[in-house]
């Protein structure tokens, strides 16, 4: 037995006695509830009693060396408070006792006071210098292995990116005002320009790296600081220094792109107009090139034909205007112009006029405007010529004759920038997601009145049902986007094909991160919508990125023709038939050879089977693929214009687009995550995969059940592996947040501490 200058009924005391005197003031309801437990407690001697009855009656009796001493005494004993025990602390106050006294009985006065005073461990953990045993989350998996799995090939680019962002210019505050929210953001891109991160993706001659891939991966950690930032340093770095890039010749390069790069110019992307937005070929801006003077007057028409919401409208010197170009009276269709804005003053230029938009749901540090232009002339040089120009006799000339095939080639190049924007909408799901289950790992409500403690929000199926998945989706989103952007790199790729997946898988991922941000915010309830928590603000930055580079709805129907465009472009030919005959025996062969008892084929090896989702997801957009193409044949044969029959079918396009974008998505999953040549991680990662598939086939249960493809009791089979999927990841789930690989000075949210 230690020595201790207590008796063994007083010992067991100390704990409780510590804890209510802990700030300095005994409250009534403290006295009252610990004087009826000493008086009922046939445990204790006279003296005993006296001297604790001492402690609650005679506040300025108790010496600041006493309560140490008491302190003392419990941190010597080394006993761990262990949460998930029905009365925490009685409990610990046993333990602590019998470590001086060899034993000591379970007290019920002890239990009274804890309960009466409702004295969780999440109250007074804080107080002891002992560690607090808690069940979590497991340790079987590490989250660094996790985040170097993500990172890939990109590790070294991000993990300086990651330090980067520690310098205080990149720390969180609250910014209500526009202008200081602005300017605060303008001085965050500059910095990142000076670290050479804004021209990272064009060629080394300009000082760039040209990493294309790089730039997507801290496009992403950007949203950990603020959606502005990323927005603004994609504005000026991605889109109008990619318009150079990639729509101009070595001489734009040589005079403008080091540049942007380094920030010293400033430029917007004017492309969008207040009566055209996802219509880029319908713009109604003009840019007349006149021979005589050898110069393109860019003009304004009407009053709607304005460039609208364009980001850094307000602080460029330039900008990269789209516009119908005109040459010899001819319209040769949209053509991107580099158009000076301001003077080296920065005072508008004669013809120009710029307005702000002013303040907007989100995204309030990026200085959107509309522009205007009255007969502003320029230069035939600063035509961004490389798929369309103008000789030196003044004739345009491109070696793309078609206009519709020169246009979606010119669009194309840019789509870089629709995979960026899917990148931040997942980095911002991935942040919410990180605050939300950080928060439900330590936020308690309700038990079952068996025990003191109340339970973990992370602890109840429902809660874990509502987050679990979409961190399993986040997983699947990250690599779809990694091998996207590979492929778009990638000068042996098939163009169109990384056209048609961009705009599909922008959509679902913008989609599912503000679907996965608002279930984020209500996961934490009131705290969720506190300014402070984040999550609030993310919620707002990225709710724009369904409509821009893009409407989420236009893109699936972009998704869907290229999908039809597979088969036959021409739908009233006579190769069509033969195309619909194939598709139908293809639709057929992947119900009946799969398995003869399919429909209804429910045990877990089939049910997590890869081959079993990927038949699954590749039905349903083969299904509708060959539904839609009958229906617009059926069109044609009555005469209906081409036109007018995809309108007929528009619905059932948005369909196929998000069926076909889900699919590609868990197929470029799988391929990627079998490279991992740990076992251990590669089973982890599969399980993700599983839930993934199996979420998305859950979700359209109604559609496989009305073409005969699951039946019911395979349906109900499906939604119970789902819950159980994410009970079994529930003890990873820390570790799997943890693996996004956050940086923690980017998690200011408190209830993520």
């Amino acid at each position: 037995m230690k020595n201790i200058q207590y008796s063994k009924g007083v010992t067991q005391y100390l704990p409780f006695f510590y804890i209510i005197w802990a700030d300095d003031l005994l409250s009534v309801s403290e006295i009252n509830v610990v004087k009826h437990a000493l008086e009922e407690d046939t445990t204790l001697e006279d003296q005993e009693k006296e001297l604790l009855l001492s402690w609650l009656k005679n506040e300025n009796s108790l010496k600041d060396k006493e309560v140490k001493i008491w302190k003392q005494i419990i941190d010597a004993s080394k006993i761990k408070i262990i949460e998930n025990e029905s009365y925490p602390l009685t409990f610990f106050s046993q333990k602590v006792t019998a470590s001086y006294f060899s034993d000591s009985s379970f007290n019920e006065s002890l239990k009274k006071i804890e309960v009466n005073l409702g004295m969780q461990p999440n109250h007074y953990n804080h107080l002891f210098e002992v560690k607090i045993s808690t069940n979590k989350t497991s340790k079987e998996y590490d989250s660094a292995i996790i985040d170097s799995i993500l990172k890939g090939k990109q590790a070294k680019v991000v993990d300086t990116f990651r330090k980067d962002l520690s310098a205080t210019i990149f720390n969180w505050e609250t910014i209500r005002d526009k202008s200081t929210h602005r300017k605060k953001v303008l001085e965050q891109v500059k910095h990142l320009a000076n670290k050479g991160y804004g021209a990272m993706a064009y060629p080394r001659v300009y000082n760039g790296t040209e990493d294309m891939e790089g730039y997507a991966a801290i496009f992403e950690h950007m949203m950990y600081v603020d959606g502005s930032m990323a927005i603004k340093f994609g504005v000026q770095f991605g889109l109008f220094g990619g318009s150079i890039q990639k729509l101009g010749t070595k001489k734009h390069h040589d005079l403008y792109l080091k540049n942007t790069g380094e920030a010293s110019l400033l430029g917007c992307f004017a492309m969008t107009e207040t009566g055209h937005g996802s219509n880029v070929r319908g713009v109604k801006t003009t840019a007349t090139y006149d021979k005589k003077s050898n110069q393109i007057t860019i003009h304004t028409p009407g009053k709607i034909d304005n460039k609208e919401y364009i980001g850094n409208a307000l602080d460029s010197k330039m900008a990269s205007v789209f516009a119908q170009l005109i040459v010899n009276g001819k319209n040769e269709g949209v053509h991107a112009i580099l158009v000076p804005l301001r003077d080296k003053n920065h005072n508008l230029l004669p013809g120009i006029n710029v307005v702000d938009n002013g303040y907007k749901l989100g995204l309030n540090g990026v200085d959107n405007g509309k522009i205007w232009f009255n007969q502003v002339a320029v230069p035939k040089d600063n035509l961004l010529d490389k798929y369309g120009s103008i000789t030196n006799d003044g004739s345009y000339y491109s070696k793309i004759e078609n206009p519709n095939k020169r246009f979606f080639t010119m669009l194309g190049t840019l789509v870089g920038g629709r995979i960026c924007v899917a990148r931040a909408g997942l980095g911002g799901a991935k942040m919410a997601l990180t605050i939300a289950i950080k928060h439900a790992l330590q936020r308690r409500q309700f038990n079952d009145n068996k025990k003191m403690q109340e339970d973990l929000l992370m602890d109840y199926p429902s809660h874990q049902l509502r987050l679990i998945p979409l961190v399993a989706k986040a997983y699947v989103y990250h690599f779809t986007l990694d091998k996207m952007m590979y492929e778009y790199c990638n000068e042996a790729s098939d163009k169109r094909k990384v056209e048609t997946q961009a705009a599909g898988l922008k959509s679902i991922i913008t989609w599912y991160a503000n679907a996965t941000i608002q279930e984020c915010r209500e996961a934490c309830g009131g705290k969720g919508y506190l300014i402070e928590n984040r999550i609030a603000d993310l919620k707002n930055d990225v709710d724009i990125f369904t409509t821009f580079e893009g409407d989420n709805t236009v893109l699936l129907q972009l998704a869907a023709k290229g999908v039809l465009s597979d088969f036959k472009a021409e739908f009233n030919s006579a190769g069509f038939l033969s195309v619909l005959k194939l598709l139908s025996n293809q639709i057929n062969d992947s119900v009946t050879t799969a398995n003869p008892l399919y429909t209804n084929k429910v045990d877990k090896d089939h049910l997590y089977d890869p081959e079993f989702h990927k038949n699954a997801l590749n039905y349903r957009t083969r299904r509708l693929t060959y539904s839609i193409a009958k229906r617009i044949q059926g069109y044609i044969k009555k005469g209906v214009p081409s036109y007018q029959a995809f309108l007929k079918v528009q619905t059932h396009l948005i369909s196929l687009g998000k069926a076909y974008s889900i699919a590609k998505a868990y197929e470029a999953y799988y391929t990627s995550i079998s490279i991992i040549k740990d076992e251990k991680y590669a089973d982890l990662f599969k399980k993700l995969g599983v839930l993934y598939a199996l979420h998305e086939i859950r979700i359209d249960a109604s559609w496989y059940l009305e073409q005969s493809y699951i039946g019911a009791t395979k349906s109900k089979a499906i939604r119970q592996r789902v819950e159980r999927l994410s009970t079994e990841l529930r003890p990873h789930i820390n570790t799997l947040i943890d693996g996004f690989g956050i940086p923690e000075h980017c998690l200011t949210a408190p209830i993520s501490k």
